[in-house]
């Protein structure tokens, strides 16, 4: 019987390896309507066991820190819910008339690209003659509102009856995950799987903490500078940039074009309304360049790259929740990349563009060769 070669072993490793990512992939799609409570209330624990962590040092129970904890973030939701919800539903059922609206107002803008205009008007001709030659009517298909809504909302339901359970329980005890490695393994996988857990519990949670109160705080600076500009609604305009600054890259981008809308509905002026955006920009480069470094710094750096893939793999496979939680599970990877001896190959993947490069481009002294002797 003839043992396996090494070359063959490697090969079988990765497709092992393969399957199981694609398998993953297929779970996640599939059971998304499970396993998103689920994973929400992982994130929020990450974020909120540090703050049950102080109270309890301060001799609370940790019951009662935890339902204290719960009790302040839900409030504080619900406030600022309540205090967007209605001019947030205004800028909402106006948004037809907003666009109607905006275009007048950005034709000098507009000159800059006519070519592209008539470029794009030449092939909607071409397109609707190709349309009128074939003479087939369109079908249209009934849309399925009260289906759809009903469907949301029991989604909603189950979500806001899963979370808060699962997220109680997760911060009332030790990890769950922990909990099973310490199970399932021997005494070295046991140790090794609690050590990675509560590294990727503190400095996942730290980090995104952190980031939290930033965001807070450039809620905060957009309010008032929005107020200062004299812009309507501005609590509504400091909870956008919070929540959209979430989202690496293409959060502030969205952002600053939404506030670039509002600018120009409210403000006859262009450059008053450019203003708006030119404000917001501004701030986010300070959080961005200044703060966040000062304060998190950059060890937990992810590529752009990889970011902008995760986010949009996210939204593929479970949508908007997908888009807030492909960051926190890329800086978790890299978290469990520095602890784990085997994965340098996901941290190198994950390391930003200058902090890492390939060995290949290493320079590395040759050796001179040795002088022949002379013969006699």
């Amino acid at each position: 019987m003839s043992t396996p070669t090494p070359l063959a072993d490697t090969t079988l490793r990765k497709a092992v390896i393969l399957l199981s990512l694609i398998a993953v992939g297929v779970v996640l799609y599939l059971a998304q309507d499970v396993l998103i409570p689920v994973a929400i209330a992982l994130f929020l624990a990450l974020l909120l066991t540090p703050a049950v962590d102080a109270l309890q040092r301060l001799k609370m129970r940790r019951g009662f820190a935890v339902a204290t904890v719960m009790l302040i973030v839900f409030a504080a939701s619900a406030a600022a819910i309540n205090a967007v919800w209605t001019p947030a539903t205004e800028w909402l059922a106006r948004a037809p008339q907003t666009m109607r609206q905006i275009g007048p107002r950005l034709k000098p803008v507009r000159e800059l690209f006519e070519r592209f205009d008539d470029v794009a008007e030449r092939a909607g001709r071409l397109t609707q003659g190709d349309a009128a030659v074939g003479g087939k009517p369109a079908i249209v298909t009934p849309v399925a509102g009260e289906s759809t809504a009903f469907a949301f909302t029991k989604s909603f339901i189950e979500s806001l009856t899963v979370i808060p359970l699962t997220l109680f329980f997760l911060l009332g005890g030790p990890p769950l995950l922990a909990r099973m490695g310490a199970s399932l393994g021997g005494n070295e996988a046991s140790a090794r799987t609690l050590r990675l857990t509560e590294a990727i519990r503190f400095e996942v949670g730290r980090y995104f903490g952190t980031i939290a109160l930033i965001n807070l705080g450039l809620c905060v600076a957009t309010a008032l500078a929005m107020m200062a500009l004299g812009m309507p609604n501005a609590l509504l305009w400091g909870v956008l940039a919070c929540v959209f600054n979430f989202v690496p890259y293409l959060g502030p981008i969205a952002a600053g074009a939404i506030f670039a809308c509002a600018g120009l509905i409210t403000f006859p002026n262009l450059g008053q309304a450019l203003a708006v955006p030119g404000v917001f920009i501004a701030l986010h480069l300070i959080e961005g360049q200044l703060v966040q470094p000062l304060t998190v710094g950059r060890r937990l750096e992810v590529n752009a790259l990889v970011i902008l893939l995760g986010v949009w793999f996210g939204y593929g496979f479970w949508g908007i929740p997908g888009i807030l939680l492909a960051t926190p599970v890329l800086v978790a990877l890299k978290v469990a990349a520095k602890y784990q001896p085997g994965w340098h190959v996901v941290g190198d993947f994950l390391a930003p563009i200058g902090h890492w490069r390939p060995k290949a481009s290493r320079r590395e002294r040759i050796p001179k060769p040795a002088p022949t002797p002379k013969a006699a």
